[in-house]
């Protein structure tokens, strides 16, 4: 009887892969386990020195790119070093995010307009990018980080314009999916809930919103980074050839309530 391979299909040997918003929280975290599994990993964003430093930690295999991907050259310099390291791209992680809480009545429209800039059209021009050269080998993935709340509304906590990018993600992973399906390149979506990073050290730092927390998840508790690993791996190799379009939500039951 012929032994199944159970870990092949989540190795990414000889890949490569893009990080962005990868200098610090989930970001270093999805760099790190790309990194772990095999790949060639070039992680990107605005803080260079942590970039090096992270480089500089993992030895091998990482070029740390100095990106905002606000910026549409950027974007463009950023696919074009990843293409230089081997001829070839095969994972995009669309990291990269920002939201501030605040009224929605009192939200000026230029902050509004800022998320969705950085949350979904960024997003979008990195994976027309990234797209190109992968429908030309045949060959695929884009991950997107959406968020549990771009499937419902955060209230009591405000950020309008955050659940609305993030929704917005979600829908379009489903259309790139469908678009690019026949053409070999897969395109899906992990939603995280309550996990500790940068955007929520505030909210994780408050014991009542920790209490908040721990009373309406499922789960009774927040995420840990690690929880995010098999979802990620899973996306971006080849355990899931045949799943495109799709959002893998992992918040402890919060959207299940």
């Amino acid at each position: 009887m012929t032994a199944i391979d159970l870990v092949s299909p989540f190795r990414l040997d000889d890949r490569v892969a893009i990080v962005t918003g990868a200098s610090s929280g989930l970001g270093d975290r999805f760099a790190r386990v790309l990194h772990a599994a095999g790949a060639t990993v070039v992680v990107a964003a605005r803080r260079t020195e942590r970039l090096e430093a992270l480089a500089a930690e993992l030895g091998d295999r990482v070029v740390p790119v100095t990106c905002d991907v606000a910026v549409d050259a950027d974007c463009e310099r950023l696919v074009e070093t990843a293409l230089a390291v081997r001829g070839r791209l095969d994972v995009l992680v669309n990291n990269a995010g920002i939201g501030t809480p605040m009224p929605a009545e009192r939200e000026p429209i230029d902050h509004f307009r800022n998320v969705v800039e950085v949350n979904l059209n960024a997003l979008f021009l990195l994976s027309q990018l990234a797209a190109r050269p992968m429908l030309e080998q045949g060959k695929g993935s884009i991950v997107n980080i959406s968020s549990m709340l771009g499937l419902v509304g955060s209230a009591p906590i405000k950020q309008a314009s955050y659940c609305a990018s993030k929704g917005a993600v979600v829908n379009l992973t489903r259309e790139l999916g469908a678009q690019w399906g026949r053409k070999g390149v897969r395109v899906n979506a992990i939603a995280p809930g309550w996990f500790l990073s940068e955007m929520t050290q505030d909210m994780f730092g408050d014991g009542s919103s920790m209490d908040f927390l721990a009373r309406n998840c499922p789960m009774g508790r927040a995420g840990e980074a690690h929880e995010l690993d098999g979802a990620l791996l899973y996306l971006a190799g080849d355990a899931s050839s045949y799943v495109t379009g799709q959002t893998i939500v992992v918040d402890g039951g919060w959207t299940a309530r």
